[in-house]
């Protein structure tokens, strides 16, 4: 084929496949970090490019690039951008519009080109977009990874009405707060999880549901938390919507790795005996592993367990990004006061 404007076409979409393709590379090299996205949209960049290597110089021949009658026809969205994802999304449409006209294009006869290929690309591209989406919104959540996170549990706040106890928490200067709960059916429940997520969206807060990640789904909460026996930080994964927070216990340093590499946002570790713990005469205290793990994972480490305003110094010098409390702040008569006490503490470090 040596039609110049088919291949004007083809050389047009290709550019901006590849344009596009760069673009989210960087992003997710240099702005997320993500060295498994950054590659694989590499590999697709160099995909489309090998796809029309055969037939580079009559694209490039064809190429009128002064002459684009639409190259000045920029609506006014075009120059604007709400935010990364806004940049993310605008440029991922761009590319999977561009890919479906080449594969269009690539059906017609005499074209040494493989609809296949592009067909592949952008099926592929739909995916890594969802992924680049999740981690973008999770990486904004993890930057509030960090503080005082509170867990409310209606054992220890007894009678007192949890938002309540939560919201006099956050006033005292927790981040995170954190809905748990043994003894209590789901459906009881669910309104307090509810109302505990609208808390958080007054509040600029983060709210986390400990294992039930059913719970978690149907209040739209932040993200959950898992423990070992529990469901899998993977599963988790697969079944939160986009850009929801996983939070895995790890007593060891081969344990916080692997909640990493399955896709965990923080891990939570146990350094002193609790009397909330049903095996606290277990728990010895593990400021030298938490040290450990923290220099070992590439992630916030949540310290929890035993933690008061007595020894929370030692936990925060241990590296802990966030301070897990129970019974020091929702076991609490003055649960503000309590909230506060033990901010103060971690803000002096």
């Amino acid at each position: 084929m040596d039609d110049p404007k088919l291949l004007r076409l083809i050389d047009a979409n290709v550019d901006r496949t590849q344009e596009g393709l760069r673009l989210l590379e960087d992003i997710a090299r240099f702005m997320l970090d993500e060295a498994p996205l950054s590659e694989a949209l590499k590999a697709l960049r160099h995909h489309i490019g090998g796809a029309v290597a055969n037939s580079y110089g009559g694209l490039l021949s064809s190429r009128r690039a002064t002459e684009d009658v639409g190259a000045s026809l920029n609506p006014p969205t075009e120059m604007e951008r709400v935010g990364l994802q806004g940049l993310i999304a605008a440029n991922a449409k761009r590319v999977e519009e561009s890919l479906r006209v080449l594969e269009e294009t690539a059906k017609l006869p005499d074209l040494n080109l493989s609809p296949e290929v592009f067909k592949e690309t952008r099926f592929e591209l739909y995916d890594i977009e969802r992924k680049l989406v999740d981690q973008l919104v999770r990486a904004e959540l993890r930057l509030k990874l960090h503080g005082l996170y509170v867990i409310v549990d209606p054992e220890v706040a007894g009678e007192r009405d949890l938002v309540q106890v939560a919201g006099q928490a956050i006033a005292g200067g927790a981040r995170i707060i954190q809905l748990r709960y043994k003894l209590h059916d789901k459906g009881e429940m669910l309104d307090t999880a509810m109302a505990l997520r609208r808390l958080a969206d007054e509040t600029e807060t983060l709210f986390i549901v400990n294992d039930h990640l059913d719970l978690a789904i149907a209040s739209d909460a932040h993200g959950v938390h898992v423990g070992q026996t529990d469901l899998p930080v993977a599963i988790a994964r697969k079944l939160l919507p986009l850009g929801k927070i996983v939070g895995c216990s790890a007593q060891t340093v081969g344990m916080a790795l692997r909640a990493q590499s399955d896709g965990a946002d923080y891990v939570g570790v146990g350094v002193f005996p609790s009397s909330t713990k049903v095996h606290a005469e277990r728990f010895e205290n593990r400021l030298d592993r938490l040290r450990q793990i923290k220099d070992a994972v590439g992630m916030p480490v949540c310290a929890i367990s035993g933690i008061n305003v007595g020894n929370i110094d030692q936990v925060v010098a241990a590296g802990a990004d966030m301070i897990a409390v129970i019974s020091a702040v929702i076991g609490q008569t003055d649960v503000r006061t309590a909230a506060r006490a033990l901010t103060d503490r971690i803000e002096s470090q």
